[in-house]
Order: structure tokens, then sequence, then C-alpha cells
């Protein structure tokens, strides 16, 4: 049985062997697979929760970061498609959507479409606002990221913390910044799923169902309390959601 390497780009979150259906998980800008450390314990038996682990955090720190969504999503895939055959539901936050969707596509390409794409805090694919935001001055940077209530907030007063996460945000956010969608990719014909945190200030919700144009397999969104980072409100809700989108 082929195993994921020690320090490669997808973890096993829960024990056992990830046989299956498999929940993928993809982390937004400076995430890491321990953003979904929680769900661990709102996954049933029988369902193995998986989550990529970026270059340049955790125990891939001394790795230098990738700032291109289509490679992350290569290294993904392949990492995957070395497991025993499965039926994957990917979920991807913020910059982890564009990576999962590029993900599903390679998936796709190689006879294992996954169950469903579940996309979150994300615009559709090459469509990004702020496409600026990483080449902000340090302090500006670090002001507009933490008040979006991602960074915790002994690590935002902790200068060094500080200038060690600074250039991993901003290579991720130079991927997203610089990602289009390839012309003429066919769409996917797996459900996509849409999740929109109430309030999120750097998602507009009315555009949002501009995801429907990647797949002719249905689209649905749902709105949920908590803002640009829902995934860690009502855990169990949310996990129990997502499994429901890959039900056959």
């Amino acid at each position: 049985m082929s195993r994921i390497r020690e320090r490669g780009w997808v973890r096993s979150m829960t024990a056992g062997d990830p046989l299956g259906v498999r929940v993928v998980c993809f982390p937004h800008s400076g995430g890491s697979a321990i953003t979904f450390g929680e769900w661990s314990t709102a996954v049933p038996p029988g369902v193995s929760l998986m989550a990529v682990q970026y270059p340049g955090r955790g125990d891939r720190f001394a790795e230098p970061p990738v700032d291109d969504v289509v490679a992350m999503a290569g290294c993904a895939a392949a990492e995957l498609l070395r497991l025993p055959p499965g039926d994957h539901v990917l979920f991807g936050h913020s910059l982890g959507a564009l990576v999962a969707y590029e993900t599903a596509l390679l998936l796709r390409d190689a006879g294992e479409e996954p169950l469903a794409l579940c996309v979150s805090a994300a615009l559709p694919p090459g469509s990004m606002n702020n496409r600026e935001v990483h080449l902000a001055p340090d302090d500006e940077f670090w002001a507009t990221l933490c008040a979006l209530g991602g960074i915790e907030p002994a690590v935002a007063e902790n200068a060094e913390l500080r200038d060690l996460l600074l250039p991993v945000i901003r290579s991720d956010l130079r991927a997203h910044a610089t990602y289009r969608p390839r012309p003429g990719t066919r769409p996917l014909s797996c459900p996509v799923r849409c999740y929109h945190g109430e309030g999120d200030p750097l998602v507009e919700q009315a555009q949002l169902a501009g995801w429907a144009s990647v797949t002719s397999g249905g689209f649905t969104g749902t709105v949920r309390p908590g803002g640009h980072f829902h995934v860690t409100t009502d855990v169990e809700e949310l996990v129990a959601d997502v499994l429901s989108q890959g039900r056959k």
C-alpha cells in the first residue's frame, strides 16, 4: 500500500489508513493542516480526514513556500493519486478553495473525480478583488491580516513571529492574486457547494454564484456565522454538511 511521505503535502488527521471516503481539506493563506484539527472529532467512523500542509509552515517551515496555485494543486493531487483508490470530498478555505478546485480538475483528468468540491470564503476562480494586498508595507499588511481575525492576539503582538510569518503569507496571497483559471478548462461534473461566512469583508456574497460555472453537476450555497474564518464555528454542523455533499 502506498504511504504519504512524512513531510509530504497531504496529512492524515484521523487514525488508520486513508480508505473509503476521504475529506481532504485545503487551508487558507498562512494556514496549515492543523487548521482542521478540530474537525477530527466530528468525522464519523469510516471517513478519513486529511489536510494539506503547504511548504513554509509547521514541520515544513524550512521549505520555501510555493506561490503558484496550479503547482500546489499538482503536488497535492499527485500524493492523493498514490493512495489506494477511494472517494474524495475536497474542502478548500479561501486560497485553499482555488487549490482544491485545481486539485479536483487534476483528479478528474486522472479518472478519479471527487464526489464533491466544497469551497469556502473565496470568490470564483480569477475573481480576487484586491490583487495588491501582498505588496503593502509590513505594518500595513500585518494590520490588515490581524483585522480579519485569523491571527491569535498573542501572535499578532509578537514581532519575531510576525517576521517569520509575513513571507509565507505574502507568498500565499501572491499565489492567490496571480492565479487565473486556464482557458478552455472543461467543467467538473461533481456538485459544488459554496460556504460564505456572514459579514466576510473579503468576499461579496452576490459574486459567489459564479462558482456554478465550474461544474455541470449542480451548485448550491449556504451562509454561516463566523465571518471569514467561519470554519472554526459549529464544526460538527459544518463537517456534517460537507459529508452530505459527497453522498452518492
